[in-house]
């Protein structure tokens, strides 16, 4: 049964709604919008600000708010990231919104948690490693992501999912022994841990005992079980079903890698809306401490808000870590590189039109959401809404100032 509390207008919304909804999104999400200051000859494609419904007076700034106190003991150890946060470069050109740094002792708690969980839970990853681990700064990554998350407990169910998604990604399809050859039977099994096999007592000892077998799945079976405990079966099949989608877009990338395919840009773009971070923001109302309805969630002008805002975070990591992607062996699929091949763009041409591309993302994502708040004015939609802007913003400042890990190539 619908929500009572619900009140949806009509599908042809009226400007006079469009107009409400915005002025319900501007007194929640304040602040103006940034973009990079682009060299003085800009390429004539990168767009100067939002456009679109809603967004002359919808601005999606988050200031964050202060986080609750976790009543810590003491003084908060040193965080166990490689280095501090640092300033790093905006991508001139690129539509984004400013964040502040995410609050300093948060991150040091949920810095130190998110390590110990990883060595001594799970036994993630072996003491070669450390610095890579240490050089994600997960703990600032996760804190700017949800400001509003209640407590550090809440702020953990986002991190040990963040982290054990990118040892999925490391161990079965990059960097530390990746590889598309049998990435399908890879993938089904760990997804087992987030979706439990129901089968004969004759069988499912077996099943049981392969969940930590690898790194993988010992990560995906322990930051599960800690995140089924907070949220609700609804907001747990949801997660499911996003990782569901994540592991198709992975395969899809590997098919093409193995046999040698340049996706037209259209079709890469299509495999980023499932190879792409919309399982974070999805979850971003359980880290919150509340809950968006299903029904309104299922919506699909709220399914188009979540995958925009997916497929915007996503090709800020194309563009951010372009430089870090050049320097692997064989080719990297990215949207410069695949417009580099198929538009016969120059590598810097490539780039700056990515950039167009990235900013189309986040003006639609942004209308898109000042419709769905016009459209559905009540309190829980209006803070999911925020906190999956939120979401977008803090991916881009991590990525930012992430130094350790990326670098902007020389186009400016």
């Amino acid at each position: 049964m619908p929500d009572p509390g619900l009140s949806p207008l009509p599908a042809h919304l009226p400007a006079a709604a469009a107009r409400l909804g915005a002025d319900v999104l501007d007194r929640a999400l304040t602040g103006p919008a940034t973009e990079a200051p682009a060299p003085e000859a800009a390429p004539r494609w990168i767009p100067g600000g939002p456009s679109g419904l809603g967004t002359a007076t919808v601005s999606f700034t988050r200031p964050a708010p202060p986080p609750v106190p976790d009543g810590l003991p003491g003084p908060a150890a040193p965080a166990p990231e490689a280095a501090p946060a640092a300033e790093g470069r905006p991508i001139p050109g690129l539509y984004f919104h400013p964040v502040p740094d995410p609050d300093p002792a948060r991150v040091d708690e949920v810095s130190r948690r998110i390590k110990d969980w990883a060595l001594d839970e799970v036994e993630l990853y072996p003491e070669e490693w450390e610095g890579q681990f240490d050089g994600f700064s997960v703990g600032r990554y996760m804190v700017a992501c949800h400001p509003d998350a209640p407590t550090v407990d809440h702020v953990m169910l986002a991190t040990r999912l963040m982290v054990a998604e990118n040892a999925v990604d490391d161990c079965y399809c990059e960097d530390h022994g990746g590889s598309p050859i049998g990435l399908g039977g890879r993938l089904l099994m760990a997804h087992t841990a987030l979706d439990p096999l129901h089968t004969t007592t004759e069988y499912a000892p077996a099943w049981a005992e392969s969940l930590g077998s690898d790194a993988p799945r010992r990560a995906y079976r322990s930051a599960m079980e800690y995140f089924v405990r907070a949220a609700s079966p609804s907001q747990s099949d949801r997660f499911r079903h996003d990782m569901a989608r994540l592991h198709m877009g992975y395969l899809a990338e590997a098919a093409w890698s193995e046999t040698g395919h340049m996706p037209e840009v259209w079709e890469y773009l299509a495999m980023r809306q499932f190879n792409n971070f919309r399982p974070c923001p999805t979850i971003t109302d359980t880290v919150g401490g509340y809950e968006l309805p299903a029904d309104l969630h299922a919506r699909p002008e709220m399914q188009r808000v979540i995958a925009l805002a997916g497929n915007a975070t996503t090709i800020v990591n194309d563009l951010y870590s372009y430089t870090k992607e050049l320097s692997s062996p064989g080719v990297h699929l990215n949207l410069p590189v695949v417009l580099a091949e198929r538009e016969k763009l120059s590598e810097r041409d490539a780039y700056l039109k990515a950039i167009e591309v990235h900013n189309d993302l986040m003006h639609a994502f942004e209308a898109a959401a000042a419709e769905v708040a016009a459209t559905f004015a009540v309190p829980t939609a209006l803070r999911f809404l925020k906190g999956v802007a939120t979401w977008v913003d803090g991916n881009h400042y991590w990525h930012q100032t992430n130094t350790f890990r990326y670098s902007l190539p020389d186009f400016w």
